[in-house]
Order: C-alpha cells, then structure tokens, then sequence
C-alpha cells in the first residue's frame, strides 16, 4: 500500500451530519453539494463519507468565491 493511500485511511471520515455540524448547515446540504460534485466523498457501502481534510481543502479553495 501507498504511502499516500495509508495516510487516508488515518484520516476521519465524517458522515453527512457531522460534516453539517462542523459547517452549521442542514445535512440535505451536505447530500445535495454531494450531488452536484461540489463536495468530494466516498462511498462505503450505501454510504457516503468526507474525508476532512478534503472538507478542509474545499473550505479555503471557495473560501473567497
């Protein structure tokens, strides 16, 4: 395995309501930007994770849109 790949799995994986509490928005938000593509993730199963960092990194990337 990657070096990259491992630190991933080290990484926390939110579900779609801890990622709305951590932006104080309603979770059919979450779901939605997912939709869209706006919100990277992945599925585990039938569900759909954020990576938090990649939250992180959307947060300064549209940080000034």
């Amino acid at each position: 395995m990657s070096e990259q790949k491992a630190e991933i799995l080290r990484e926390p994986l939110l579900d779609a309501a801890q990622a709305a509490v951590l932006l104080g928005i309603p979770k059919t938000s979450i779901y939605e930007y997912v939709r869209r593509g706006d919100l990277p993730f992945i599925k585990v199963g039938r569900h759909v994770r954020i990576i938090k960092s990649d939250l992180e990194k959307t947060l300064v990337e549209r940080r000034n849109e």
